[in-house]
Formats: C-alpha cells, structure tokens, sequence
C-alpha cells in the first residue's frame, strides 16, 4: 500500500467518501476565481472530526492549509500539493463550526463557530439587538479568517469585540485565548505564531436599537458596493496599508490604475484592488501585483506588502 493509499484508508475512518475529494480545482473555493488542483480537499463538521484530520495529516507529514471562505489567498496555477481543509459545509448545511449561540443569561454575548460568515454573524447580532459587528457584515470571511488576521473595516475590528477564543493547539490541545492573550494586531493575531487553529469565538457586544443597527449595516454595504470592485473577482485589498500611507492613492500616483496583464489588472474603480476581470490566471494575477509593487517603490519608495496569502 503507498503512503497516499494509506492516508486515504485513515482519513476514511474519519470523514465519509463524499467529504475526501482528490484534485479538487481551487478556483471553485477562493474569491479570486483562479488555482489549480488541490491534492486533497477534505471537509470537517465537527471538532472531533478537525482533531483527527489534522492529526493524521501531521503524522503523514502531508502540508495542509485551513481554508474558509478563501476570500483572502491566491492559489498557483498548477495548485497546492497537499490538503486543504475546510470547515464550510457543502449546500449550506449546517454544522457545530456555521452556528452562532446566543445565551440570555450572558445578554452581551454571542458565541459563533468559525465557518460561519461575517454577514451571517452580525446578521445574528442584529437579530438580538446587539451592536459592535456591523463593520463585518460586509466582509467576505468567516469567523476563523477574521480570528487570523484580525480582519477589520471602517474603524472597527476583531480586536475590539472578541472577548475570547477556543484554539485547537498542534498537539491536539484546546485551549481558551482570552482577547488579549490573541495578540490581536495590524492583520496579524497568535494564530500567525502557534499553529493554532480557531474552533470558536465569544463575541462581547452592547444592546442597541436593531433599526438603528440594521441601517448601518446598510449602509456600509452601499458604501462597499459604490467603492469597491465586487462585480469582479479579487480577494479584497490586495496590499497592507504601509505606514503613513494608503496602498491604493500610491499605486495611483504610480500611473497604475487600469493597468492590466492579460485578464488580471488594477481596479479602475479601486487600486487597491487587482482584480480578475474573467479567465485569468494566477500567474498573470502575480504578475500585476509584482509589476505593482516595483512601480510603487520606483515612485514613491515605499515597499507594498502583499495581504493576499499565496498557495
């Protein structure tokens, strides 16, 4: 038996056949709409099902990435040699990781999994009259991308509403995190560090008018709608913001908007967004970014980090 037809034998005591898929495109599961095949693409529901997977594939020393709604990663074209696990549900069904619970004896709390949505998180927020999620419900994520990057938008972020989060440890621990001890930083939090792996948050909020609530929500999804290029695939922001300066302005001022590569190019709308403007291919999507950040450092002298996580 080889050592794949071996791997496949222990993660079919895991996980039933229809959730083990073998050379699944990539494009089919990341908002950029481009990558190529995954050797593994295996989806869990439940905490014990995630513990035994990751064990298995340590064990095998086979590479694996956690993946939600892949709103923020590029995957090469000739895709990722290793498995990609992901904790959303095929059709929409749901699982322990896509709920949120609201306890009324703990009126300021919600505690949500990590394959579920922003929008469906503060949505559920919205429903209890609990305000301090509105900035996410516009967000492209899920619970766990936001823990990991400690995602943010219009003045709020993960750092200021997550009261604490269970994290499944490399050798198989679960251990609560509170806020502080997440490390929440500029897209960065502990999760970048220890290998951990998000299971659940708490969410503390504040009782708030939910009309009140709801327009705002709203309103920052006109303001997304009117502002960003969502008619296109993209993984959102392309780069970080680099101190004392917005990426998009100097990609501008660089004489880059519009530019284009083949199908990938900058935003006409945005420029801190290289889009997918139909058919193209990661190759010509790196591309862009590369010849984006010579340009700027050549004009500007800044160095634009890439957010975008490549695979």
């Amino acid at each position: 038996m080889t050592d794949q037809e071996t791997l496949c034998r222990e993660l079919g005591a895991v996980l039933p056949s229809d959730r083990i898929l073998r050379g699944e495109p990539m494009a089919r599961h990341c908002t950029f709409r481009t990558g190529g095949p995954a050797d593994w693409f295996l989806r869990v529901s439940t905490g014990r099902e995630l513990t035994e997977v990751l064990r298995i594939l340590r064990k095998a020393g086979e590479p694996y990435f956690l993946l939600g709604r892949g709103s923020n990663i590029l995957v090469d074209d000739a895709g990722y040699r290793g498995a990609i696990v992901t904790m959303i549900p095929e059709n929409g069904e749901k699982t322990e990781f896509t709920q949120a619970v609201y306890d009324p004896d703990l009126p300021d709390c919600i505690t949500a999994g990590s394959g579920m949505t922003l929008a469906s998180l503060a949505s559920f927020a919205a429903d209890h009259s609990l305000t301090g999620l509105e900035f996410a419900s516009g967000i492209p994520g899920t619970v766990g991308g936001a823990l990991v990057m400690n995602a943010g938008a219009y003045g709020g972020e993960m750092k200021q509403v997550v009261r604490s989060a269970d994290l499944l440890l490399p050798d198989g621990t679960v251990r609560t995190f509170s806020g502080e001890e997440m490390q929440f930083g500029y897209r960065r939090s502990i999760l970048k560090e220890n290998g951990g792996t998000a299971l659940r948050a708490v969410f503390g909020l504040k009782k708030g008018d939910p009309a009140q609530i709801r327009a705002q929500m709203t309103d920052y999804t006109e303001r997304r709608r009117s502002k960003q290029p969502l008619e296109y695939g993209s993984a959102g922001s392309t780069f970080k913001r680099p101190e004392g300066h917005f990426a998009g302005q100097l990609i501008e001022e660089a004489g880059l908007r519009g530019f284009r590569i083949g199908n990938a190019g900058v935003s006409l709308k945005h420029c801190g967004f290289v889009i997918n403007y139909g058919g193209a291919t990661t190759a010509e999507v790196k591309a862009v970014i590369a010849e984006v950040q010579r340009r700027v450092k050549e004009t500007s002298g800044v160095d634009l980090e890439r957010e975008v996580i490549y695979l």
